[in-house]
């Protein structure tokens, strides 16, 4: 079993290998649905690698956003590169560009991200035939229905373990648009569209503002509230590994170093101090409850102050462009 971890950052990079983390996944800058602070630019990438491999862990990249045709030259480009530089593996969501790295990388490990939405056994099918080795389960998937994949299908399967649950699809967003939607060009002629994570910005997360539901005049609802909350995965931890899934991943490129540190020790720690006991003893998650707790504190504290201020930056006028 495989624990993936999040790197915002090279320090993060550092503190994930340093904590345990198997593998690490990164995210080259305009092309992994987050703000760029938390992306990195190809020198930083080709450094991530280095660090990782020196410490025992895998490196993969996240290109995990939805492109067009004529950017699909550029992703082969930069997939030549990273793949000259022994990365371990690629996360995507979109299907064409799966299909065209697979075709040119054919041995390059691929995962079908959560932005694929994949929900049932045909899905996993698909995506398999297009050369995805590892799937992430959809975080409403039942344990029962990753067995029946498990069993049924020659695919890795990726389990989220600290993510959120969104009320429509996670990695799929298509309300932070509805606030603030900037179209500009990198440099190297990708598109970016900020306030929309598919095509290279970032989720606004305005599904986390106070919502009210009408019907024309007439207030039903004074407080709607659209399902992103944020969880920490410990009581199927047990039955995941028991059940032989082969990835369980961690998200979170936007928090802090220390706090990501402490996550991955806190899930490094449980993995192996579960595969440790003697067979069939039972195993008491209660202390591990209690130690989370502190951490998901500090994760709330985190995520609620990022919030704010993504739903002020959403707030802001879009500057207007020139016509010249």
């Amino acid at each position: 079993m495989e624990l993936l971890a999040p790197a915002g950052s090279l320090d993060m990079l550092r503190v994930a290998v340093e904590n345990g983390a198997d593998s690490i996944y990164v995210g080259p800058r305009g092309w992994s649905r987050r703000r760029d602070a938390f992306e990195l630019p190809d020198d930083a990438i080709r450094e991530s690698v280095r660090i990782a491999h020196a410490g025992g862990a895998k490196l993969r990249i996240a290109v995990n956003t939805n492109m067009q045709s004529r950017e699909l030259p550029m992703l082969l480009e930069r997939m030549a590169t990273y793949v000259s530089w022994d990365v371990d593996g690629a996360i995507m969501t979109d299907v064409g560009a799966i299909a065209k790295v697979h075709e040119q990388f054919p041995f390059l490990t691929i995962h079908a991200s959560i932005g694929a939405n994949i929900l049932n056994n045909e899905d996993v099918r698909f995506y398999r035939s297009i050369g995805v080795r590892q799937v992430v389960a959809d975080t409403k998937l039942t344990l029962n229905e990753l067995a029946s994949r498990k069993s049924d299908i020659d695919v890795g399967i990726e389990v989220l373990i600290h993510s959120n649950k969104c009320y429509t699809y996670l990695g799929k967003c298509w309300m932070s648009p509805y606030h603030r939607l900037e179209r500009t060009v990198d440099p190297f002629g990708k598109d970016l569209f900020k306030g929309s994570p598919n095509r290279g910005g970032l989720d606004h997360r305005v599904c986390l503002e106070s919502w009210e539901l009408y019907q024309g005049a007439q207030l039903l609802e004074p407080r709607v509230a659209l399902k992103n909350d944020a969880f920490f995965l410990v009581d199927d931890i047990p039955k995941l590994i028991d059940l032989g899934v082969h990835c369980l991943k961690i998200q979170g490129r936007e928090y802090s170093v220390p706090l990501v540190g402490r996550i991955v020790r806190f899930y490094r720690e449980l993995i192996d101090s579960y595969r440790a006991r003697p067979q069939g003893e039972p195993f008491d998650l209660a202390p591990w409850k209690n130690r989370l707790s502190s951490i998901q504190s500090w994760r709330d504290e985190e995520r609620s102050q990022s919030t704010a201020v993504l739903l002020a930056e959403a707030r802001q006028p879009v500057a207007a462009r020139s016509s010249g």
